[in-house]
């Protein structure tokens, strides 16, 4: 006697700090600019989500001399988190996004505690569903080292920006802090709602004819399938030791490497890199996670998790 078909349909809504995704694909910061890039290309209301580009309180003209470079599997880049300043994406870009549809995650970036703090004031006074927390920029006052490096820097910008928002609060990890499980439980010590990671690994290339640095700055950030299996072993650490949500990236090219992600225990994802090639990436996985619940008989992605299961 043949099975009867499975005709339940998955559900792929996922809640993070209250706030209900459709579905948990997002486009990753400085990936995806504003939204209205990628409107020709694909229906990007069908995201789980959207997270700006960089965001800093003044305009940044972003870095000189070369900012990409395609490596095996992966790219470099050195942008310099070029933006118009918050006051401008406020009234320049953000009416635009908000029609869009999707969840709308402001990424806020910042050199000192008190950019971080005025940049989250004006962000939380807007429609803006959350706030995603870059604490990989350099902390000028403290000589030039990412906040992110160190649980006593992270949890003070975590701190700060808490104390003058009540917007969801994400917090996107380095993978080049030493004891990122450490800056993980700082930060939800310190107040976040949920944890992004990774950000792009810090890497170097050569130019042998010149036989200088690729780029003006030396090293620039590593992004891409190569660093894919690097973290996910980093969301499988973190999401062992927080008990708050926590969002995936890196290296997440398709379906395949999305479940993969939420089997460590994401309970959503970011893709970046691989929608530069494939602007319809996304959209794929999408589908493609529809697909593989049916076909498996799992009726959410929440049951992928093995977290505490081997």
């Amino acid at each position: 006697m043949s099975e009867a078909p499975y005709n339940e349909k998955p559900d792929l809504s996922v809640q993070i700090a209250g706030i209900t995704f459709k579905n948990p694909v997002i486009a990753a910061s400085g990936t995806f600019g504003y939204g209205q890039e990628y409107a020709g290309l694909m229906d990007v209301s069908c995201l789980g989500g959207i997270c700006t580009k960089g965001l800093t309180l003044h305009p940044r003209e972003g870095n000189r001399g070369r900012r990409l470079h395609e490596t095996p599997s992966g790219l470099m880049n050195s942008i310099g988190l070029e933006n118009p300043g918050i006051p401008a994406f406020i009234e320049s870009e953000l009416p635009a996004m908000l029609d869009l549809g999707p969840v709308i995650i402001a990424n806020l970036s910042g050199s000192t505690i008190e950019e971080y703090q005025e940049g989250a004031r004006l962000l939380s006074a807007t429609k803006i569903d959350m706030i995603e927390l870059n604490i990989s920029c350099p902390n000028v006052k403290a000589g030039g080292m990412a906040f992110g490096l160190c649980p006593a820097d992270a949890a003070s910008v975590v701190q700060a920006v808490r104390r003058v928002s009540d917007k969801p609060l994400i917090v996107k990890l380095s993978p080049n802090a030493p004891d990122l499980v450490g800056v993980a439980l700082a930060c939800v010590d310190a107040g976040a709602d949920a944890l992004s990671l990774v950000n792009t690994f810090k890497a170097l290339a050569f130019d042998i004819r010149r036989r200088k640095p690729l780029f003006d700055h030396v090293t620039a950030g590593l992004s891409g399938p190569a660093i894919k299996p690097l973290a996910l072993r980093m969301v499988w650490d973190v999401c062992a030791a927080v008990q708050v949500p926590v969002i995936g990236m890196g290296g997440i090219a398709s379906t395949e490497d999305a479940l993969e992600f939420f089997m460590a225990g994401a309970s959503a994802i970011q893709v970046g890199t691989a929608t530069f090639p494939r602007p319809s990436t996304m959209i794929e996985i999408i589908e493609g996670l529809e697909t593989y619940l049916r076909a498996e008989r799992i009726s959410h992605l929440s049951e992928l998790s093995l977290q505490g299961r081997i």
